[in-house]
């Protein structure tokens, strides 16, 4: 016989039922951080030269991590979703698919990290130091990079959206010990990015795509943008100093009457302008 609501047992055993099959849920709200910040502080002060801090694989979403020293550590996949990084130390730090959507990295110090396939979408890092740092195959869509030094290793990086008006990516010709350390922009995908201002000067462009981009005074002296797409991209006012480009398309671009120095480009023949 089927008990009714009305039953005393049935009025105990349902809701006891639907705690039993949705309280393993509870503790897996999205964004839910594993720790706190006095924890991470914590595994941060007791790291070492010899044992660094690792915190690969945690959830540290949405904390407040700000000015935090994790120079040299370990955070391969972890997730900084939505965090406050603002002038954090992250030198050196692994970061290689690193979840970090939407989190707040203005003034922080990557250079030489790895953020190798990390998902920095929509993430702030306006006026970060970005020194022969890795960001090969990484998702900048969205992401504000403003005024950043960035001389870094972006291939095949999805920069979609991305604002870079005003970053330096040029090479330090006065601080070059081991060889020319220079923007690595090979294949990327620049579509929609803003670049006004922005210092690409002997930057590896080969193949990059900053279609409809806006490059409005941007400066690409020296440049190798063999094969790369600027199909109606901004080019008023850019300087066009010796760039290579060979075989690169200029479809629909604005501007053109207004690029400095177009006629010293490398291989000008073989680009592809309208007619």
């Amino acid at each position: 016989m089927q008990h009714k609501l009305t039953d005393p047992m049935a009025r105990v055993l349902v809701p006891l039922l639907v705690f039993a099959l949705f309280w393993p849920l509870a503790g897996q709200s999205a964004g839910a951080a594993e720790m706190t910040r006095d924890e991470v502080v914590s595994l941060l002060a007791a790291a070492s030269r010899e044992a660094p801090p690792d915190l690969s694989g945690k959830d540290l979403s949405k904390l407040n991590l700000s000015g935090l020293d994790f120079k040299s550590g370990r955070y391969k996949g972890t997730v900084f979703e939505g965090a406050d990084l603002s002038n954090a130390n992250l030198q050196g730090a692994e970061m290689q698919k690193a979840k970090m959507a939407g989190a707040n990295l203005a003034g922080a110090n990557l250079d030489v990290a790895v953020f190798r396939e990390a998902d920095l979408s929509g993430a702030n890092l306006s006026e970060v130091s970005a020194v022969s740092t890795v960001f090969a195959y990484a998702d900048l869509r969205d992401a504000t990079l403003t005024k950043a030094h960035l001389v870094s290793n972006l291939e095949r990086a999805n920069l979609t959206g991305a604002n870079l008006a005003g970053a330096q990516l040029a090479a330090d010709m006065n601080n070059q010990p081991m060889g020319l350390v220079r923007v690595i922009l090979k294949k990327a995908n620049l579509t929609g990015a803003n670049l006004k201002g922005a210092n690409l000067s002997r930057g590896m462009l080969e193949f990059a795509d900053f279609t409809d981009a806006n490059m409005v005074g941007a400066d690409l002296m020296r440049a190798d943008a063999g094969g790369a797409t600027f199909t109606g991209a901004d080019l008023t006012d850019a300087n066009f100093f010796q760039i290579d480009i060979q075989d690169a398309r200029f479809m629909g671009i604005k501007g053109r009457d207004t690029i400095k120095d177009l006629d010293t480009a490398l291989h000008l023949r073989s680009a592809i302008f309208d007619k």
